[in-house]
């Protein structure tokens, strides 16, 4: 008799918990605690992912999901700016020789290639990447602008496109193009995927908008099923049997997406995000959306489609609950479950020694600061802070140091280095305070460790700045972004190992009254930030790339956490008491409960 474990290979298991990885696809179990029979499911979903930079349309994608690249675009002017995905958010690459927009790319992160496009007028230029910079390639037959492109670096494919409305297909070989078979039908505003032997070409405009698909083998175009959804303006991933087609203009901005299967079309999840002149990459079960424009605005939002057992939620920051007392110019510690305020100033000239404790959704208020003082600094644990230097009423600074044991601050041994608006990371026992500004006014570069008792003078930082973001341990810390007096808004990281600093990657955006979170200097998460801003960046030890931005744009902001469970809290202007929390991007089995119904 045939039955579960005949046709699957496997017995339906009784377990007390749910299993936690991958393998457990298809499988049914019965959960003897729930009282009900699971299983896991393969699921489809969009995802937000790190804001591109440069909010752009008319832009051109290549590459995979976790390695993508955008290149080219529209924003106020054409563009030459290029920027490289990891999975969570966009870096700054190399920018093109020829700023455009409504060109095409294919190709890799570290091989892509770029052609055609518009300036004032249609071009032909061919630029090819090396993941660090643009060198230029051969030139197109036909200038022409909102073409579509498929294939690799030495084997590309360029179709369609305008003026005039062309169905002219080109061939690259690495070195130059030659003529191909046309387009059956000519149009512009298309998409395409593929390779330079099998591709696919799908939607646009005659300039009617069209359904029409056609696929390439290298020498012609025969026709494919049409889409369900006509429309121009949009964005594809995957290959001439395995395709993902979403967004464009039907002709208003749409969030439509399907996939084809080398013979029909059929609807899928949508967008987030409705837009037109979007870009896109990577494959139908792990595509990537990125750019575009619903007329207005222009948008640099980026989405990832999967198709998958797993449910990937997108990193993004919400609501927590206010502190009690609004104020800018405090410190933080601990985690967000477990967070410490401290300090600050609720005005000019009110300087605070208000400590409050978060639990995850709210803040209680606890016994101040001995020395009540804003611009500090501050490390630690919720039952076990420090804080350290800063400014009383009056102006005058301060290197007294406090210990706080989850109740009340006694005081400790005094920083050798009396300043303000420093860095602070680790714990009690082993923290480290960075940076900061000496009086009357002189940047620092000076770097104390704590070991529980007393601070001892490390090696000083390269560049002596204030008003920095950081994070980290005592023996792997970072420092980035700050102010110098005449230099204005620093952009430069250095990386602390215990013993000297080195240089790091830049931040994307240089600014100044940042906040900083991160278990060390591999991990490391900024926001906020002056000029005023909420963005969001993270650092993996060598670049910093986007996340999503923080509801509230703010400066002199308190932060603490790791790069994956934030907190951000207070700031400017005017005095806040809004909070947010960070998480970043997380999966789970797409668990199902199964029924009779």
């Amino acid at each position: 008799m045939t039955n579960y474990k005949n046709i699957f290979g496997k017995p339906v298991k009784f377990l007390a918990t749910d299993p936690d990885n991958a393998e457990a696809e298809g499988q049914i179990w019965y959960n003897s605690t729930a009282d009900a029979f699971k299983s896991v499911v393969v699921g489809e979903a969009w995802s937000a992912g790190g804001n591109l930079i440069n909010a752009r349309y008319g832009v051109a994608g290549a590459g995979t999901q976790t390695a993508g690249l955008a290149f080219g675009g529209y924003n106020a002017g054409p563009l030459a700016a290029t920027e490289e995905y990891n999975g969570s958010g966009w870096a700054t690459g190399g920018s093109l020789a020829t700023a455009r927009a409504y060109l095409a790319g294919c190709g890799t992160q570290t091989a892509g290639l770029a052609f055609g496009g518009f300036t004032t007028v249609a071009v032909n230029d061919t630029e090819e990447y090396d993941g660090s910079s643009w060198t230029a390639g051969g030139a197109l037959s036909t200038a022409r602008y909102r073409l579509a492109g498929a294939g690799t670096q030495t084997a590309g494919l360029a179709f369609g496109g305008t003026p005039p409305a062309t169905g002219a297909t080109e061939e690259y070989d690495g070195t130059s193009w030659t003529a191909g078979g046309a387009l059956n039908t000519a149009r512009f505003s298309i998409a395409g995927v593929g390779t330079q032997t099998a591709a696919l070409g799908f939607g646009g405009a005659t300039p009617s908008t069209t359904n029409a698909t056609e696929e390439y083998d290298g020498s012609s175009w025969i026709a494919g099923g049409t889409m369900n959804t006509a429309r121009k303006e949009l964005a594809g991933a995957g290959i001439q049997t395995s395709a993902l087609g979403f967004g464009g203009a039907t002709p208003s901005s749409t969030t439509a997406t399907e996939k084809y299967d080398g013979t029909s079309w059929s609807p899928t999840v949508s967008l987030a995000t409705a837009r037109a002149y979007l870009a896109g990459c990577g494959t139908q079960t792990a595509g990537l959306a990125f750019g575009g424009t619903n007329t207005p605005p222009i948008t640099g939002a980026t989405e990832e489609f999967n198709k998958s057992a797993t449910v990937i939620t997108g990193a993004a920051w919400s609501s927590g609950g206010n502190l009690n007392t609004a104020r800018f110019n405090l410190a933080g510690a601990g985690t967000q479950i477990a967070g410490l305020a401290i300090g600050g100033e609720t005005g000019p000239p009110t300087i605070t020694g208000v400590t409050e404790e978060y639990n995850g959704s709210t803040w209680s208020e606890q016994n101040d600061l001995t020395t009540a003082r804003d611009k500090l600094g501050g490390c630690g644990t919720q039952t076990a802070g420090l804080a350290f230097g800063g400014g009383i009423t009056g102006g005058t600074r301060v290197n007294n140091s406090e210990e706080y044991d989850g109740t009340s601050w006694t005081e400790g041994n005094n920083l050798n280095t009396t300043r303000d608006q420093m860095g602070g990371a680790g714990i009690q026992t082993a923290g480290l305070a960075f940076g900061g500004q000496l009086p009357p006014n002189a940047m620092s570069n000076a770097t104390e460790e704590y070991n529980g008792t007393s601070w001892t003078s490390g090696n000083n930082m390269g560049t002596g700045r204030r008003l920095m973001g950081g994070g980290g341990t005592q023996t792997s810390a970072f420092g980035t972004g700050g102010y110098i007096d005449g230099s204005g808004n620093q952009n430069a990281t250095e990386e602390y190992d215990g013993t000297n600093w080195t240089s790091g990657g830049n931040l994307i955006s240089a600014r100044h009254a940042l906040a900083g979170a991160g278990a060390d200097n591999t991990a490391g998460l900024v926001f906020g930030g002056n000029p005023l801003t909420g963005a969001t960046e993270g650092y993996d030890g060598t670049s910093w790339s986007t996340r999503p931005s923080m509801a509230t744009a703010r400066f002199r902001l308190g932060g603490l956490g790791t790069q994956a469970s934030a907190l951000a809290f207070g700031g400017s202007p005017p005095s806040l008491a809004t909070t947010e929390e960070f998480t970043g991007e997380t999966s789970a089995l797409n668990l199902k409960t199964l029924t009779t119904s």
